[in-house]
């Protein structure tokens, strides 16, 4: 942008509000993102009891923003919406696309005017199927994102969202036809805190990693028989004990044991649902987790077409445009 061209303005403030952290995106109004910040102020870390310490975090994040810009537009995503956070955006079914998800936004009224929240999705497979519902709360907005940023994807794809609660979601012509969720995040961090396991293994932010060791259980959760992965655990400690892993090796091999029992399943899974050659796979999420989920996706003979960041501010601004809250304004 040179000396004469006007900055953009913005046009919309997007909130991507979790469990244990807050980041605010300010954007303007053709989804370019001017500025952002994070917040320690997730739904389980308000100052203060709701209503007052929603508002608080809110006003902390982007007060100045909102007050310099009067009527500036908001939108959120994510536990904001929960049946815990601020005003519940009870689900919508699949399938599902960014336009349904603005028909059935709720609308909190704050002291710096209207919030539209974006509800998650429910995938409620047929009765027969024998698999119990699934939930996605936030995801729904990064895969709006995602496909915003490379529109070729919405034809057909699969997006893959590492975390806490991993999400296989199923795209076609642009909805989210279904999806399911691993609970591998959770798994490991239980087991390595909370556990005979993780005695001995190095503390929770410890750095390094030991790659070898990644791979070694991504291949044992390959070679597994059904039901293995209960005895494969105990490996993770017995290979310690007998001077085959280091401490720090222990914990990569527990990963790459827990990633590969989750790919192995999510491979399986769209090979049985689908109708030809599997779709394009798309990796979402952060940096570092990505690139062990392409590792172990490419021992597993499928590398990832694409992997992309967090699209969580293209999600909200196509969010915000669908539902209507979008106008291209002078620039200042």
């Amino acid at each position: 942008m040179n000396a004469s061209t006007p900055a953009p303005r913005p046009a919309l403030l997007g909130l991507d509000w979790g469990t244990s952290n807050l980041r605010a995106f300010l954007l303007a109004a053709d989804g370019t993102l001017l500025a952002e910040r994070g917040s320690p102020r997730g739904i389980r870390h308000l100052a203060q009891p709701a209503p007052a310490g929603f508002e608080q975090a809110l006003d902390e994040v982007a007060g100045d923003w909102l007050r310099d810009q009067p009527g500036l537009p908001m939108v959120a995503c994510g536990m904001v919406g929960s049946a815990q956070g601020w005003q519940e955006a009870r689900y919508v079914d699949c399938p599902a696309d960014v336009a349904t998800l603005a028909r059935q936004a709720v609308v909190i009224r704050t002291a710096h005017g209207p919030l539209h929240v974006a509800p998650g999705l429910i995938d409620r497979p047929a009765a027969d199927s024998g698999r119990p519902p699934d939930v996605m709360r936030g995801e729904e907005i990064q895969i709006a994102g995602a496909l915003a940023l490379q529109p070729a994807l919405a034809a057909r794809a699969c997006l893959l969202l590492p975390g806490t609660h991993a999400k296989w979601a199923q795209v076609r012509q642009g909805r989210v036809t279904g999806f399911r969720t691993f609970m591998t995040g959770e798994l490991y961090a239980v087991l390595r805190r909370h556990s005979l396991l993780g005695q001995t293994m190095p503390a929770d932010g410890s750095t390094g990693s030991d790659d070898a060791a990644f791979q070694a259980g991504v291949a044992r959760a390959r070679q597994a028989g059904p039901g293995e992965l209960a005895h494969q655990l105990f490996g993770s400690r017995t290979l310690g004990l007998t001077g085959q892993l280091t401490p720090q090796g222990q914990a990569d091999y527990l990963s790459g044991l827990l990633i590969g029992h989750e790919v192995v399943a999510g491979l399986a899974a769209l090979r049985a649902e689908g109708d030809g050659d599997p779709p394009p796979l798309v990796l979402i999420g952060e940096p570092a987790l990505l690139a062990r989920y392409a590792g172990a996706l490419r021992a597993l003979g499928h590398a990832p077409a694409a992997l992309l960041g967090n699209p969580a501010p293209q999600g909200l601004h196509q969010f915000a445009q669908a539902a209507g809250l979008l106008t291209e304004g002078p620039t200042a």
